[in-house]
């Protein structure tokens, strides 16, 4: 059976949430390393345990690169030459810029993992500063890459649309996602009572609601920022993407990504007592998390004029997506025992 564009952007929609996954745990303690974050000891063993989704992420990018033409709908009318598209969407340069951008964030990622052990055990001067060094590297890792995979698999998916803030929109909201999904994991574990150092809940989690509400309405900031220039602009062509979005079979799907990941998140933690609240905190990260999946499918799936397919509506969409959720719970967990960081008995 010959899957519909729709259908393959649900694999390709699950790739990004893989792979930002992955990123998201060594991004996230680099950046509490770098602002002296004292909470960071509690949390960034757990954080940098979900790195060991690089090699799904790493295979579910293979496969998205092979079946090409599924996977970018632009791909046929180039090789068939009605359509003059630019170099950028050269395959075999996209080919190889994702597998090379891939191996190089991958091994710069573990050599800070490498590095954040060691400066646990060797108190030094030297080893210290050395990790700093390296924890320098991983944000301007993050951005680059991050671009690079915004471009590729969302935005020049509607070939010459361009949005000079999209990259930044791109990584900003998945890093959103992170911090909701790592949010679910630390609830999930302090109330199975596995883990080897209880975390310290009301601290961690108030922290936890602080960063989603700040990444929240930055990520509003974001997204209208290039909506409201092409708006009040009047650009038509850069507006089609919007409005294939907004309007037609996806308006619903838009309006609910825009009330999971802004609407709820901000109205529940502009509420102090809430920012205190572990069960409202993790209820919101679902939100979060639902949302992303949401606005990451929409962004790839309306790049295609004309054809509109639901998500989940079909049964290689649930499957795919409950066998990549149960690969990636169990490698989660995989890494926790492995890394000493949960009860095994």
């Amino acid at each position: 059976m010959e899957l519909a564009f729709g259908n393959w952007s649900v694999l390709t929609t699950n790739f990004l949430i893989v792979l930002y996954l992955s990123l998201g745990g060594v991004t996230l303690s680099a950046i509490l390393h770098l602002c002296n974050g004292k909470w960071r000891f509690e949390v960034r063993d757990i954080a940098c345990s979900m790195a060991v989704l690089f090699p799904l992420a790493f295979i579910l990018m293979l496969i998205l690169l092979f079946n090409g033409e599924n996977t970018f709908q632009w791909l046929a009318s180039a090789q068939n030459g009605e359509a003059h598209l630019p170099a950028w969407h050269d395959y075999g340069f996209l080919v190889g810029r994702q597998i090379i951008g891939f191996i190089a964030v991958f091994a710069l990622y573990r050599v800070f993992i490498r590095y954040q052990k060691l400066s646990e055990i060797d108190k030094s001067y030297k080893a210290q500063r050395r990790f700093r060094n390296v924890a320098l590297l991983i944000p301007f890792a993050y951005v680059i890459y991050g671009s690079m995979i915004a471009w590729d698999y969302e935005m020049t998916m509607w070939p010459n649309w361009h949005s000079a803030s999209y990259a930044f929109y791109h990584f900003q909201s998945n890093f959103h996602l992170y911090l909701a999904s790592f949010t679910i994991l630390l609830y999930i574990l302090a109330r199975s009572g596995k883990l080897v150092t209880p975390l310290n809940e009301p601290k961690i989690f108030n922290f936890m609601a602080q960063f989603m509400l700040g990444m929240t309405i930055l990520y509003t900031y974001l997204y209208f920022t290039q909506y409201l220039i092409m708006w009040y602009g009047r650009f038509p062509e850069e507006m089609a993407r919007f409005n294939n979005m907004m309007f037609y079979d996806y308006a619903k799907i838009w309006w609910a990504f825009l009330m999971l990941k802004f609407i709820i998140p901000f109205c529940t933690f502009a509420l102090t007592p809430n920012r205190h609240n572990p069960h409202v905190i993790f209820l919101v990260a679902c939100s979060i998390v639902v949302g992303t999946w949401l606005e990451r499918y929409i962004w790839i799936s309306g790049s295609l004029q004309g054809e509109y397919h639901i998500p989940m509506t079909s049964l290689f969409d649930i499957l795919v997506t409950a066998v990549i959720a149960v690969v990636v719970v169990l490698a989660v967990r995989w890494s926790l025992t492995r890394n000493g960081l949960l009860k095994t008995s």
